[in-house]
This record gives structure tokens, C-alpha cells and sequence, in this order.
């Protein structure tokens, strides 16, 4: 199968990265670290979530964060889980919002404390109220390769939510694989399933790296038609609900392998090196990117 010409990273540092971190960064350094992450090229990047904030601290102020925000040619997402959380994205100025599901039955309750069926139900209003103010969806759909708890995923089930998703009004659909056990053969037979009702290029995905097998699997998804791919700058990430789950993917391995295979992005690997040393720095973490590690060193 061909790759893709041009893929979209969606930057997911600033949220997905940034919720499990012990330290909680100021508004300010968030709007910074999301102002340096678009003008080093990435286009579309999470800047919150609107959740509550005693569960989810280094969220808080998530409003605060996308008003403080200069328009751009990055568009910007956040995390709505209910109504109360889409009205105050709106009121922030949201350009793009998103919901939340999983495969797993026990991963969904440990999370969002309710069933597969009772997440979707309390998505439809917000997904409605949304599209009616003119502001994208997007559907993550977690555990699609496996669970903490119940094991390996069915990926006829993975495919069935993601539909249920996809015409439910969510203009795309990220399958993530949230603690990394996922394999190139079972990524291009999920994608294979899931395209069957969903166009392909409605499928992004969102892998980590606990295994060391995102990069392959991500080729395996772009062998498969995937052209957008979630990444969180220096790896940052994990899940607090999968115990062992290491971070996102980190997006300057990413970047070097699409720069590698002449792969365009848009993203300016220089630029993106110097967001990697100004978040490690004020979370005081590891840098988990070892493309970043080695260029770095370099320098």
C-alpha cells in the first residue's frame, strides 16, 4: 500500500500530555507552551479540557488558557465531557471540541464513571449543541488495542463504537491504543473494520509508547490509509486509569521518521526542539523523545 503525501500531527501535549503531570503549569506557561507549539508548524493542537478541575488539576483554568490564546493558523481543541463543559468551551472562544468514550466497559467506569451506552447517551445533546454552534467534534475512542483490566480489545467492537461515533455527528474519529500493546497487524485489521462504515480519512490515531511499538504501528496505520496522527511533544503522557501506561508517542519521533520518508507536516523539527527544552523545564521531567535526546545533544 502507498503512504500518504502529507500527514496532519495533532499536538496533544498541552492536554493529553500535561493532565498526569505532577506539576501544574501556570495559564501563562500553557498559552506560551501552545503559542511556541503552533508556530513551530503544528496546525491543529488540544489546548484543555473542561473537566473538573479537582480531578483533573493541571486542567484547571482551561477557559483562561483558549481566551488568552492570539489567533492563529493552528486550530485549537478541548475536551467537553458534558454540557456544563461544552457551554464554558464556547463561551472560551472553542473552536473544536471533543468526547470520550472507550471499548472497555471497566476502563469507562474507572474514568468517566458510567457504561459504554450511558457515555454515548450523555455525548448526543453535547455533540448536537455543538454542531449547532458551528464548532467541530471530534470522537476518542480508548482501549482499542487493550485494557488494564479486561485484556485484549475485540476489534469488531472497536469498529462498531467508532461507527456509532462517526454517525453520531463526530467528524473524526482517534483510536487509541491508551497503554500500548497494540502490534502493526492488529492496527491495520482494526482499521480495516472501522473503514468498512467509517471513511478512512475520518480515522486518526493515538497510540503510546509503553512497549516501544507506536512508531511501527503508526507506519502500519499510514500503510493503511491513516494521514493524521496524535502526538505530544518531549512523549509527554500516560494514563492515570491504566497503571503502567507510559506517555504519548513523542511528536519529534514522529517528525523525524515523516522528514526521513519525505513525508510534509509543516512542523519545523529546530522549532519544536526548543518547546521540548522550555516544557521539560518548567515540569522539571524527563525528556522521553529520543529523536529530541539525540539532536539535542548535538547542540
Amino acid at each position: 500500500m502507498s503512504l500518504p503525501e502529507a500527514v496532519t500531527l495533532v499536538e496533544v501535549g498541552p492536554r493529553d500530555g500535561l493532565q498526569g503531570q505532577p506539576v501544574t503549569l501556570s495559564v501563562e506557561d500553557r498559552v506560551a507552551l501552545i503559542t511556541m507549539l503552533a508556530k513551530a508548524g503544528l496546525s491543529r493542537i488540544e489546548a484543555g479540557s473542561f473537566v473538573s478541575p479537582t480531578r483533573i488539576p493541571p486542567m484547571r483554568d482551561s477557559g483562561k488558557v483558549l481566551s488568552g490564546l492570539k489567533e492563529s493558523s493552528a486550530r485549537y481543541c478541548v475536551l467537553t465531557p458534558n454540557m456544563r463543559g461544552l457551554n464554558d468551551a464556547l463561551a472560551a472562544g472553542a473552536q473544536e471540541v471533543a468526547v470520550f468514550t472507550g471499548v472497555s466497559e471497566t476502563f469507562v467506569q474507572k474514568n468517566i464513571h458510567c457504561s459504554i451506552a450511558e457515555s454515548m447517551a450523555r455525548f448526543q445533546p453535547v455533540v448536537e449543541a455543538a454542531k449547532d454552534a458551528g464548532v467541530l467534534v471530534r470522537g476518542y475512542l480508548s482501549c482499542t488495542m487493550g485494557c488494564p483490566y479486561e485484556g485484549e480489545t475485540d476489534l469488531n467492537a472497536v469498529a462498531h463504537i467508532a461507527r456509532d461515533l462517526y454517525q453520531m455527528g463526530c467528524y473524526e474519529i482517534s483510536m487509541g491504543d491508551t497503554i500500548g500493546v497494540g502490534n502493526p497487524v492488529r492496527v491495520q485489521k482494526m482499521i480495516e473494520l472501522a473503514g468498512r462504515d467509517i471513511p478512512v480519512p475520518a480515522l486518526a490515531v493515538h497510540f503510546h509508547d509503553t512497549y516501544g511499538q507506536a512508531i511501527a504501528n503508526i507506519y502500519a496505520a499510514m500503510e493503511s490509509g491513516i494521514s493524521v496522527i496524535d502526538t505530544a511533544v518531549a512523549g509527554l503522557g500516560g494514563c492515570p486509569y491504566a497503571k503502567g501506561a507510559s506517555g504519548n508517542v513523542a511528536t519529534e519521533d514522529v517528525l523525524f521518521m515523516l522528514n526521513g520518508m519525505g513525508i510534509h507536516t509543516g512542523v519545523d523539527m529546530d522549532a519544536l526542539l526548543q518547546v521540548n527544552q522550555q516544557v521539560c523545564s518548567k515540569l522539571g521531567c524527563s525528556n522521553y523523545s529520543r529523536t529530541a535526546q539525540a539532536l539535542l545533544s548535538k547542540k
